[in-house]
């Protein structure tokens, strides 16, 4: 009767052994598994990597556009003031632009020649 008692005892054992392997491979699963999903929380999350180095590269370039809109409001600037008080600049510009002339001048149009003639 010992023996079967003994028996008993060892299996009990056996079982209660498996259960504490399983408990640890079902935690390791689970923080195995919870470190996954922060990893990818980090890299592509609102708040990630990711979103991050897209972020920088709009920054950098709406930098670059307001550089250009300023260096372009700064020549705007000049013209306009130019316009404004720069007689020979105004002239020269109806010359150009608008075929104007003085009295007693002619205006000659240049026609490009084709590349086929």
């Amino acid at each position: 009767m010992r023996r079967y008692s003994s028996m008993q005892r060892k299996r009990k054992k056996n079982r209660g052994d498996q259960g504490i392997k399983l408990q640890k491979k079902l935690v390791r699963f689970v923080l195995i598994l919870g470190a996954i999903v922060l990893l990818i929380i980090f890299f592509f999350g609102d708040h990630g990597v990711y979103q991050l180095y897209r972020l920088n590269a709009e920054k950098a370039e709406i930098q670059n556009a307001i550089t250009n809109l300023r260096e372009e409001k700064r020549q705007l600037g000049n013209e306009k003031i130019r316009l404004e008080s720069d007689y020979e600049y105004i002239e020269e510009l109806a010359r150009e632009r608008y075929r104007m002339a003085k009295p007693g001048e002619k205006v000659f149009k240049v026609v490009p020649k084709e590349e086929g003639e």
